[in-house]
C-alpha cells in the first residue's frame, strides 16, 4: 500500500480558490467517505484549515492520486500539489511541525491535525497505516518544538492584525472591537487586541452560548448578529472569524454605516475560509479590509528571522521520517519471512521425528543435538534470503518469488496464529 498527499495550500492558491476548497465541518464526513470510495483507497484523512486543504490517503497503486486530484474544484485541480511514498510522508511531518503553515512555528496545526485524524476516525476513513504516520508526525512535530527555538518569536496572524489596526487606527486603547465569530482565530485575535489596550470587546456569533462564553473569557459583551448595520456605524475594528459560507459583512452595509461615520476609518481584518467580508468593500474610502492573503504578506517579512531554526527543525524530521520508513520496511517484510521460517522449521521439525523414530539407543541429549543441528540448517539456509527480503521490505518482487517458490501464496494453516499474532501487533 502507498499513502499519497493531495493539497492546495496558500503557498500555491490565492484565498478565493482555497475558500472554494475548504470543507465546512458538517460535510467532512460525506467527502472522506467520497474519497474512501475511489477504487484501490484504503484509507482517507482530511485536514481543512484557513490556508490549507490537504488529502492523506491509503491506497494499494499511487496512480489514485489523479482520481483524488479529479475530486478537487476545477479552478483549484491545476495548482494541486501531489506526493506520493516517502515524499508524502515528508510532506505530512513537515505540515504538523508547522514548516508549511503561513507562520512558521504557530502552535494550532498540530492541534487540526489531530482534530482532523478524530474526524477521520468517527467517519470510519482512518486506518492503521494512516494512524501510525499521525502518531509519528505528531512525534516529530513535538521534538521540533521543544528542541528548537522555531516557536521562539513566531508571530500570530493576530498579531499581525493588532500591529496593522494600531498603524491604522493609532493607539488602540479605549477603540471599540466587534468580534464575528467564537472560534480559536476569534478567539486568539479578540485577547491580542484586549492585550494591546482596546477597551471594548463585543461578541457575535452564531450560537449564543459560544458567543456568551467567549464575551466572559476576553471580559467582553456578547451582541446579536442582528444589530451588526448599527454596530458597524460605531465600532472601529471588526474581527471576522466564522464559518458562514457566505459574505456576513457586504459592500452594501459597510456603504451605509461609512455614511454615518462621517470618515472615521474602519479597520476589518477577514480570518475565515471562505471569506466573511465581501472583498470589494475594500474599494470604499476610509475603509480597509485585510484578509487572510494580506496578513500573509506581512508575516512573512519576519520568517527570515527563524531561518537556522527552520533548518534544525528539517533535521528532526529527516531523523524521524528515516526511523518511521524503517519502521514500517521491517514490518513489511515480516510476513513473508515469517511464512518462509515457519514452513522451513515445519519441515525440519518433521523429517526430525521422523528420522529419530528409526533410530534405537539415542541418550535425550543426543536428539536434543540432532533437533539443534536441524534447526541450525535452517538457520543457514535462511540467512541471505532474510537479509534480502528485509532489504527489500518484503514487497518486492523478490517477496514475491519466495512466497511463489515455496508454495506460500496462500498461508498453512498451522502458520495462522503466527500470521493473526502479526496482525495485531501492527493494529495496535
Amino acid at each position: 500500500m502507498t499513502i499519497i498527499a493531495v493539497g492546495i495550500s496558500h503557498k500555491q492558491a490565492p484565498i478565493s480558490v482555497r475558500e472554494i476548497l475548504a470543507v465546512p465541518a458538517d460535510k467532512l464526513p460525506c467527502r472522506l467517505q467520497e474519497l474512501r470510495a475511489l477504487s484501490s483507497v484504503r484509507e482517507a484523512l482530511i485536514l481543512s484549515t484557513c490556508n490549507r486543504l490537504e488529502i492523506f490517503a491509503v491506497a494499494d497503486s499511487w496512480n489514485v492520486a489523479g482520481d483524488i486530484v479529479d475530486t478537487l474544484d476545477a479552478a483549484a485541480a491545476p495548482l494541486a500539489l501531489c506526493n506520493v511514498g516517502e515524499d508524502a510522508m515528508r510532506h505530512l511531518f513537515r505540515v504538523a511541525a508547522s514548516l508549511e503553515s503561513m507562520v512558521v512555528g504557530e502552535a494550532q496545526i498540530l492541534g487540526q491535525l489531530k482534530e482532523a485524524a478524530a474526524q477521520a476516525e468517527q467517519a470510519k476513513t482512518l486506518g492503521p497505516e494512516l494512524r501510525r504516520a499521525i502518531a509519528r508526525a505528531t512525534t516529530s512535530a513535538r521534538r521540533v518544538r521543544n528542541e528548537t527555538a522555531i516557536a521562539q518569536g513566531a508571530i500570530s496572524l493576530s498579531s499581525v492584525a493588532a500591529d496593522l489596526a494600531h498603524k491604522l487606527l493609532g493607539d488602540l486603547a479605549g477603540k471599540s472591537v466587534l468580534v464575528l465569530g467564537a472560534g480559536e482565530m476569534g478567539r486568539l485575535a479578540a485577547r491580542e487586541f484586549r492585550s494591546r489596550g482596546a477597551e471594548e470587546l463585543l461578541v457575535a456569533n452564531r450560537s449564543g452560548a459560544g458567543a456568551q462564553a467567549l464575551a466572559k473569557e476576553i471580559g467582553g459583551t456578547q451582541v446579536s448578529f442582528d444589530q451588526l448595520p448599527q454596530l458597524l456605524e460605531r465600532v472601529d475594528a471588526v474581527i471576522c472569524s466564522t464559518g458562514a459560507d457566505h459574505h456576513l459583512v457586504t459592500h452594501a452595509q459597510v456603504e451605509e454605516a461609512a455614511r454615518a461615520r462621517r470618515c472615521k476609518p474602519l479597520f476589518l481584518v477577514d480570518l475565515a475560509m471562505p471569506r466573511n467580508v465581501e472583498p470589494r468593500t475594500n474599494e470604499l474610502e476610509n475603509v480597509y479590509v485585510y484578509d487572510l492573503d494580506d496578513l500573509e504578506r506581512l508575516a512573512a517579512q519576519n520568517r527570515g528571522l527563524r531561518e537556522a531554526e527552520v533548518a534544525s527543525a528539517e533535521q528532526i524530521i529527516e531523523q524521524e521520517l528515516r526511523a518511521c520508513l524503517t519502521e514500517e520496511k521491517e514490518r513489511g517484510s515480516l510476513p513473508a519471512l515469517m511464512r518462509l521460517r515457519a514452513r522451513g522449521e515445519a519441515v525440519a521439525r518433521a523429517e526430525v521425528e521422523k528420522t529419530l523414530s528409526t533410530l534405537q539407543g539415542l541418550t535425550e541429549r543426543q536428539e536434543t543435538r540432532v533437533r539443534a543441528m536441524a534447526m541450525a540448517i535452517v538457520n543457514k539456509l535462511l540467512h541471505e534470503p532474510t537479509a534480502r527480503l528485509r532489504a527489500e521490505a518484503g514487497r518486492g518482487p523478490l517477496a514475491d518469488a519466495a512466497l511463489q517458490l515455496f508454495g506460500l501464496e496462500a498461508p498453512p494453516a498451522r502458520e495462522e496464529p503466527a500470521i493473526r499474532l502479526l496482525s495485531m501487533v501492527g493494529n495496535a
